[in-house]
């Protein structure tokens, strides 16, 4: 989606105000001990507090109102009957869709006791993630954007999971343009000023390879790695993309 008219302005800032007040308020309530499924209803209890819908379910009938992804698992975790435990890695992604207007974004929440190491990580995905922020700007290559988080990644020591790309996103969950989080010649196509996209880099500890569970739907990394993850909705201009799922 390209931001056209107010109307598109002020729908897309409506549901990423109501994406980034589900994840904060997820992220508040967070406790060891809990399921996922019971995360999962404290997300789906502010979405229809803000008569919002799950984009996940809208869009792919996804067996959940969001995603949550535990250690190894990096992405489109299923919530169920999994307890949260301390120390655990636990990646949340909220998207949601309101009016005809999608946002999606993710965080990465550190259970305590905190271990060094998982700190360091989650800080590169948030760093890999300013990275690639700063490059997306009007007129940049998209694969600009994939090379920024990549080099920062790499400077961590840690791997970026090749297969977990941004993407256009407004009027459907995923649009065009793919933005990969690693540079690919191929991907030379330029943004638009007023462009909305995901920039959503997802790093591993370990090699970065990705296997499917056998639920069809969670994707872990292929060494069991434990991995990270920060997503932001955001529209280009010409200067630092405005962020749409800011809390």
């Amino acid at each position: 989606m390209c931001i056209e008219t107010t109307q598109d302005m002020h729908g897309l800032l409506r549901i990423g105000r109501i994406v980034a007040l589900t994840l904060q308020e997820m992220e508040a309530q967070l406790r060891p001990g809990m399921t996922t499924k019971q995360l999962d209803m404290i997300g789906g209890k502010v979405l229809r507090q803000h008569h919002a819908r799950s984009a996940p379910i809208l869009t792919y009938n996804f067996p959940g109102v969001t995603c949550i992804s535990i250690n190894d698992e990096a992405a489109h975790g299923i919530p169920g009957k999994r307890v949260i435990q301390p120390s655990d890695v636990v990646k949340i992604d909220v998207s949601a869709a309101l009016d005809g207007y999608f946002a999606d974004a993710a965080i990465t929440v550190l259970v305590p006791p905190v271990h060094a190491e998982h700190q360091r990580l989650y800080a590169c995905t948030q760093a890999a993630f300013a990275a690639a922020a700063a490059a997306a700007r009007a007129n940049t290559p998209v694969n600009a954007v994939g090379r920024a988080a990549e080099q920062t990644t790499r400077q961590c020591g840690y791997s970026v999971m090749h297969g977990l790309p941004g993407h256009g996103v407004g009027r459907a969950l995923h649009e065009w343009p793919t933005v990969p989080n690693v540079y690919r010649r191929t991907a030379r196509e330029r943004l638009p000023e007023g462009q909305v996209i995901t920039i959503e880099p997802h790093i591993a500890l370990g090699a970065g390879g990705m296997v499917t569970a056998p639920d069809t739907w969670t994707l872990k990394t292929q060494d069991g790695s434990v991995a990270a993850a920060y997503e932001h909705t955001v529209i280009i201009t010409k200067d630092h993309p405005m962020l749409v799922t800011a809390r």
